[in-house]
């Protein structure tokens, strides 16, 4: 079906807006397109209004994205809006002025679209937009700043009234060009696509101008001494020191992913002194504080602060702030409002070091943070030119419980049985680890990929969704500072680790007067004190989150099986065996289980089988090697062939939420090897 020219147009321009983050934020601010299409069922032209629908993003906006609504029944709306009070009942009432299927649900702000008495409108929430709007003397600058040419409209939730209230400007002011909303955004109308959004870059433009123009030199505060950013390196070592512990405390109520930013933005405004008085006022935007809550948890130590101090002094802040959130909650709330959602911060701000932000996702955790940083902006500039004044926090409340809002997220999809955890595998880039990091993130877990092979893991990172999904990190598993700082690079990713499986692995096999002591050597230190170390340090972050933990070793049917000329394999995956059950017995204390998986004759897609190993027993048994995961299939008791797929499904099954009281089990995966049977 051909997409209509008015809303191919509405397109481009939302691409072109939301691909600058100095235009709106990700999944912020709305655009729409009026024009006329011929109604299928009477065959006469019919106004309708495209418009960019709930959750969708400016930037990628497609064509389904779009609600497409009547204009003459969203127009006859105005008559029955029941007051203020009442006017989320409108949202309702929108469903019933959609053309056809309507495409995308209607956002809160499709009022605004419909009513404005304009073809064309964007709504959108620039930094200097919003620097205008949240400043104390807002209306006074924003004359200032345009003339009459933008008309300001005082902070009103997004809603109904707000459309007529815009409307109302729009009529009684035809040489504007567009409004700043109080505390919010701006919005900007034209009567073709392309004025629309040239008006829309004007306000923007011309606001950024003045607030660089008129801004005061230090907005603020001067830098505080002791309270400068870390170098680079010791930074980033002192975050990742840190963000288990950070982690435990978003994740009091919820568990959490996290995301970590370092910029210079965020960087600068912890060395200022004015941070601690800007931060407590909190965030204005709604689409801010809905991602950051009402305000972020500061940590008041500078950053040479000894670590322990640095964490004691997180956790009672982070009791204090549990204290002032349910307080918060307890002042505003009302007999039918949500119940509290949870009391731990969203934002946790470290000077010297940077932000860790936290959501249920990688991406929410990621925008969250990209969210703060806007807020810093609009901080910067409100306070360039006057004092920065968000909305009231009752206001804030408002917003944060609404019922709409709390409709919305009940509409989210369940969470898969693995969201929010983070996993860690080692040997991932080929064979049964490539094959458990595709089936853990298809579980809704956020993966690094670790290999020795950086291009291996790097392929698999971005074959599973680039670094909202998994990161790669090339690590020597036989080497305890690589594995360390393979270690620094998961939790900075993504905040912490909840899952490991050690499934680096090679094989030389051998009979024993044959077997070297490299041969010996190589295969233990890859696999037995390479699982050690990997466990070790999995522990370690896992203690100090406090969010309990699996650990998995992919171990073998030949840690059992005793046959010839495999000494030194067999007898290193024994090992790694017994660790299972050692670790098990170990960490439970701590919430983490240990458990394995016992695999056997795994040729298609090994990277083991595929290293040579394939050809050598092919050789043994005089079978082609093509035709060796058959031959394999054929000494079992099932006859089946077993593929890495079947090895990922047995770590999911351990650790996907059904075997909650299951440690120190191994989990045979081998078609049936009698021999191999656990007694």
């Amino acid at each position: 079906m051909t997409t209509h020219p008015e809303a191919a147009a509405l397109l481009s321009r939302s691409h072109r807006l939301g691909s600058d983050p100095r235009n709106t934020n990700y999944a912020g601010g709305n655009a729409s397109a009026k024009g006329t299409d011929v109604d299928p069922v009477t065959g006469r032209e019919v106004e309708l209004m495209w418009v960019k629908g709930s959750g969708g993003d400016l930037r990628t906006l497609t064509e389904a994205g779009l609600a497409v609504l009547r204009l003459d029944r969203l127009r006859a709306l105005a008559d029955a809006c029941p007051g203020v009070e009442r006017e989320d009942e409108m949202v309702a009432a929108l469903d019933y002025c959609l053309h056809g299927k309507g495409g995308a649900a209607p956002s809160i702000d499709t009022a605004m679209h419909g009513l404005v008495d304009a073809p064309h409108v964007d709504h959108l929430h620039p930094d200097s937009g919003i620097a205008l709007a949240c400043a104390a003397d807002g209306e006074k600058l924003t004359a200032e700043c345009f003339g009459d040419r933008v008309v300001w409209v005082p902070w009103r939730r997004p809603g109904f009234r707000l459309g007529l209230d815009i409307a109302a400007v729009r009529a009684a002011n035809p040489q504007a060009v567009g409004c700043v909303l109080g505390g919010h955004g701006i919005t900007a109308w034209g009567d073709s696509s392309e004025e629309c959004e040239r008006n829309s870059l004007y306000i923007i433009r011309t606001a950024e101008e003045f607030l660089a123009g008129r801004g005061r030199a230090e907005p603020l505060g001067p830098v505080v001494e002791g309270y400068e950013a870390l170098p680079e390196a010791e930074r980033r070592q002192r975050a990742a020191a840190l963000a288990p512990y950070v982690r435990a405390l978003a994740s009091r109520d919820k568990a959490q992913v996290g995301h970590f930013d370092d910029s210079d933005t965020v960087l600068d405004f912890l060395a200022r002194a004015g941070h601690p008085r800007l931060a407590a006022l909190g965030t204005s935007c709604p689409d801010h504080f809905l991602r950051t809550k009402i305000r972020p948890l500061v940590l008041d130590l500078p950053p040479a602060a000894p670590l322990h101090d640095a964490v004691a002094r997180l956790t009672e802040l982070h009791a204090a702030y549990r204290e002032e959130y349910a307080a918060y909650y307890t002042r505003h709330a009302l007999p039918d409002s949500p119940a509290m959602r949870g009391a731990d911060p969203a934002i946790v701000l470290i000077p010297g070091v940077g932000m860790f932000s936290f959501g249920k996702d990688k991406q929410t955790a990621r925008v969250a943070g990209e969210f703060y940083v806007n807020a810093i902006h609009v901080m910067r500039g409100a306070e360039a030119v006057s004092t920065y004044a968000p909305i009231e926090e009752a206001e804030k409340f408002r917003i944060e419980y609404w019922a709409l809002e709390e409709a919305k997220l009940r509409r989210m999809p369940r969470p898969r049985p693995l969201a929010t955890r983070v996993a860690l595998v080692t040997g991932a880039g080929s064979g049964i680890g490539k094959a458990v990091a595709h089936r853990l993130v298809a579980e809704g877990a956020c993966v690094v990929v670790a290999d020795l092979d950086a291009d291996g893991a790097a392929a698999v990172a971005e074959e599973l969704g680039g670094p909202d999904k998994a990161v790669a990190v090339a690590v020597d598993v036989t080497d305890e500072d690589q594995i360390a700082a393979a270690f620094r690079a998961a939790v900075l990713a993504f905040g912490g680790v909840d899952l490991v499986v050690n499934n680096a692995g090679i094989s030389i096999s051998k009979p024993l007067l044959e077997t070297s002591v490299r041969d010996w050597d190589l295969q233990h230190d890859i696999m037995a004190r390479g699982s050690f170390l990997v466990s070790r340090e999995a522990a370690r972050v896992m203690i100090a989150q406090k969010l309990g933990g699996d650990i998995v070793y992919i171990t073998s049917k030949n840690a059992v099986f005793a046959g010839p000329d495999n000494i030194a394999y067999a007898a290193t995956k024994a090992d790694q065996a017994h660790q299972v059950r050692l670790l098990a017995a170990e960490l439970g204390e701590h919430g983490i289980r240990v458990n394995g998986v016992s695999p056997d004759g795994v040729v298609r897609g090994s990277g083991i089988f595929a290293g040579g190993w394939g050809a050598q027993r092919a050789a043994v048994y005089g079978v082609p090697e093509e035709k060796l995961g058959e031959f394999y299939a054929q000494r079992t008791i099932l006859k089946r062939e077993v593929l890495p797929e079947h090895v990922a499904g047995a770590v999911f099954a351990l650790t996907g939420g059904d075997l909650t009281h299951t440690t120190g089990l191994h989990i045979p995966v081998d078609a049936g090897v009698a021999a191999a049977f656990l007694r």
